[in-house]
């Protein structure tokens, strides 16, 4: 299985749990991405994709793409464009719209403003995960509840987690490596 990592805003591949589950699922013979995505700086949906196409290239059905925050936003926008299912949609600390915070509204703009073509991003994932916590101090409730009814998938809670990042003990997620796994698994006994 390809698996790639998205960090989010302000974020780099060097931070949270990306390099620790990167090394977990490498060390169990995945091939893992974590691409560097431009940020603050140079933020946009286009600068992503640009980054990401470069680093990650096509998505096919042997993809698990994994998001953190505004990562697990461009997921999303990722979906909208494919034509082919990806094997996994996993979102962390996820979100669409602001949030109410303009240090990250105004350089998220893009990714999260505006419609989404729920039904066809949807359908282009087999499998999907939304993780969040109940005192998030970036991502009201509201945001990963309205992502669950427009996805049609449960919450995963993690109480107390607050933004699932190191500042909150997240330099490893081991919930997360063992669904990624799991998913694993069962695609390669299909």
């Amino acid at each position: 299985m390809r698996i790639i990592i998205i960090h989010g805003a302000y974020g780099s591949p060097n931070e949270n749990w990306f390099p620790w589950l990167k090394n977990e699922l490498s060390d169990r013979g995945h091939e893992v991405i974590v691409p560097a995505l431009p940020t603050p700086e140079g933020q946009s949906l286009d600068s992503w994709k640009r980054a990401f196409e470069q680093s990650v290239g096509i998505l096919d059905q042997t993809t698990v793409l994994v998001g953190h925050s505004a990562g697990a936003t461009f997921i999303l926008r990722l979906l909208e464009e494919q034509d082919e299912p990806i094997q996994a949609a996993i979102l962390v600390s996820a979100f669409t719209g602001d949030l109410g915070l303009p240090e990250f509204d105004e350089i998220n703009a893009t990714l999260g403003r505006g419609d989404f073509e729920w039904d066809h991003i949807r359908d282009m994932a087999k499998t999907w995960r939304l993780y969040t916590s109940d005192d998030d101090p970036y991502v009201p409730f509201t945001k990963p509840t309205l992502l669950s009814e427009k996805l049609g998938i449960p919450i995963t809670l993690i109480k107390g987690g607050k933004h699932l990042n190191r500042a909150a003990g997240f330099a490893e997620f081991p919930k997360l490596r063992d669904d990624i796994l799991a998913i694993c698994a069962a695609t390669e006994h299909r």
